[in-house]
């Protein structure tokens, strides 16, 4: 019986992947959303935070589902390792101070010698970015530049989260190497 229904899940997000198929969808949805908003919430979510979550899961299984793969997991298994990864960058999004959280007024300039520190540490940076190598350079700049988790730069490129995590650990020791 189990073995019929990972083939059953398997056809339905094929059927999303291969042609758009929105009843296909639909029947993911009906399946999926109430299971993984029930497991936000075992988890200590909010019942509004699980339900915003559980939406953004299931509108990632309709935009993503070309990067599912059968080999690698079930079809459960990927949506809620999916439902997981989005919770933590929710939250992780919710911790950042808001525009009006942060301080207003004029700030103190920083002296000249202050200034001439500061813009010779920012072309070191700059150089020692550079140097990286290609891989490691791209996902600093996504993930410090361009502001993105781990998890969405995953997404992104399509890389193992682990591999993007090791990367850019790699690129941080030779950063603080250079900087040193």
């Amino acid at each position: 019986m189990e073995t019929a229904k990972r083939l059953e899940w398997n056809a339905e997000i094929t059927a999303v992947r291969e042609d758009r198929d929105q009843e296909a969808f639909a029947r993911l949805f009906s399946h999926f959303a109430p299971r993984v908003k029930a497991f936000l919430m075992k988890s200590g979510s909010s019942p509004e935070f699980a339900e915003e979550c559980t939406q953004e899961v299931m509108a990632t299984i309709w935009r993503k589902a070309h990067m599912f793969d059968g080999s690698k997991a079930s079809v459960s298994t990927w949506i809620f390792t999916i439902a997981r990864n989005r919770k933590i960058d929710m939250i992780r999004k919710q911790r950042r101070p808001e525009p009006e959280d942060l301080p207003w007024g004029p700030e103190e300039e920083p002296s000249q010698t202050d200034a001439l520190i500061i813009e010779e540490e920012t072309e070191r940076l700059g150089k020692a970015i550079a140097e990286l190598p290609e891989k490691q350079r791209k996902l600093i700049e996504r993930a410090y530049f361009g502001e993105l988790s781990h998890s969405e730069i995953a997404e992104e490129t399509g890389l193992p989260l682990g591999t993007i995590k090791s990367r850019i650990r790699l690129a941080l020791e030779r950063l603080r190497h250079s900087m040193s």
